[in-house]
């Protein structure tokens, strides 16, 4: 049984095959998440587990956060993701979740959020051409005409311009397992995540 866990991107490494070739790996310790609260389609209209994750700082803890743990008989978690399932009667509340749920050789779909860059060019973020470097260009990383003058006398929304890059939920799909160490609760992916070391990350099985 594997549903989903949240988890933290350690940092990237790498491993050799049998034939000596590099292969890169991201390390995840990913949970040990808790069963907060189980939805079923009578009550809440959809099948669902809302799972757990990281002990939460005790002094910014709401008795209405509490309340909402006690009822799992859980601690008061930092992080909070709901599931989709099909029987939600394979759960019970306060059941971990926990690495060994996975196997070697799985795919997964990792979730993250992308590495900030701050308020970017049209260059950067959009990867446009630049203008001329001389003959008295003016124009060398200028944006050029965002649109007609008199009709439709407005820019279009969705137009490509500059503004903030990055800090965004990516997934990449289809990660292998190469690796489980159900001791530290770590996870080691093929290839790359999104984000940098120390981002939450949620893993679903493919």
């Amino acid at each position: 049984m594997s549903i989903g866990i949240l988890g933290t991107k350690i940092g990237m490494t790498q491993i050799f095959d049998k034939d000596g070739l590099a292969i890169p790996i991201t390390v995840i310790k990913a949970g040990p998440c808790t069963v907060i609260q189980i939805k079923n389609l009578s009550t809440n209209g959809y099948n669902a587990i809302q799972v757990g994750y990281l002990d939460k700082n005790q002094k910014k803890i709401k008795k209405s956060e509490q309340g909402h743990f006690n009822k799992s008989g859980s601690n008061v978690l930092s992080f909070l993701k709901e599931y989709p399932i099909e029987k939600p009667e394979d759960f019970v509340l306060g059941q971990k979740i926990k690495v060994n749920d996975f196997k070697i050789g799985q795919l997964v779909d990792v979730t993250g959020r992308t590495i900030g860059k701050g308020f970017t060019g049209l260059q950067k973020r959009h990867h446009f051409a630049r203008g001329p470097m001389t003959h008295g260009s003016k124009n060398h990383r200028a944006p050029g005409s965002i649109g007609a003058g008199t009709t439709p006398g407005r820019v279009f929304p969705g137009k490509k311009m500059s503004g903030q890059h990055g800090n965004q939920n990516r997934m990449i799909s289809k990660l292998e397992i190469l690796g489980i160490d159900d001791k530290q609760s770590l996870l080691l992916l093929k290839g790359s995540i999104p984000g940098k070391p120390g981002n939450l990350v949620s893993i679903v099985p493919h």
